[in-house]
């Protein structure tokens, strides 16, 4: 099958009627891709995987998955058409083993133990995993490193690859930890304010000309 896995035009929603957050989002996820989302606090970058996930209803615009319609489907609906989300907040049920979370090969050596014991990037790495478990088509990832030591960064990202290679996903990540993110993307997309305020393949966006959109958009 030709053309992007996921595609977007035009998309205006927010978490209020009339109140936009993303005005005229548009943009494109091609198969295989890791996608990578940046941009300041506030830009929408996860208002843009909430509307995506079904969690909020677009005010405007079109979205499809392949050649489904995507906008307006529940959650429920979106996971069964072959998406995964992982949000920002670690997302996992911290009484439950670690086994019992995941029921895959993953996490052996620590399985039994409650999922709750496990360190902050542990928990992260376990949320990506469990998401994993249902192969994905396409695997939408909110700040997987945030708050994370460099170590347990690079564990994530490794992981993401691992989705990539394994079980064939599609990445769309929203990171604010840009320098390192863009090493692992083919494209990027910026927003500001709620709209796309540059985008192109990773290697157009050296951390010196993404630091620079960043100060012109902090500067308005």
């Amino acid at each position: 099958m030709t053309g992007p896995l996921l595609s977007v035009e035009d998309l205006h929603a927010g978490y209020a009627k009339g109140i936009d957050v993303l005005h005229g989002v548009t943009l494109q996820v091609a198969r295989g891709s890791l996608t990578l989302v940046i941009g300041p606090n506030g830009a929408g970058k996860s208002t843009l995987l909430k509307v995506l996930f079904g969690f909020l209803e677009p005010h405007r615009g079109r979205i499809r998955f392949g050649d489904a319609p995507l906008g307006g489907l529940d959650p429920h609906a979106v996971k069964a058409l072959g998406i995964g989300y992982v949000p920002q907040e670690i997302n996992i049920f911290p009484l439950l083993t670690v086994e019992e979370n995941l029921r895959m090969g993953g996490f052996v050596e620590r399985r039994r133990e409650p999922a709750g014991a496990l360190s902050g990037g542990q928990a992260r790495m376990l949320s990506v995993a469990r998401e994993m478990m249902a192969s994905p088509a396409l695997l939408l990832v909110d700040e997987p490193t945030a708050g994370l030591a460099p170590g347990l960064v690079d564990q994530v990202y490794e992981l993401l690859q691992t989705a990539r290679r394994s079980i064939g996903a599609t990445v769309l990540l929203v990171d604010q930890n840009v320098e390192d993110a863009i090493r692992q993307a083919d494209h990027v997309y910026m927003l500001d304010l709620g709209r796309v305020r540059a985008e192109g393949p990773a290697r157009d966006f050296p951390f010196e000309r993404a630091s620079a959109l960043f100060r012109e958009a902090l500067l308005g």
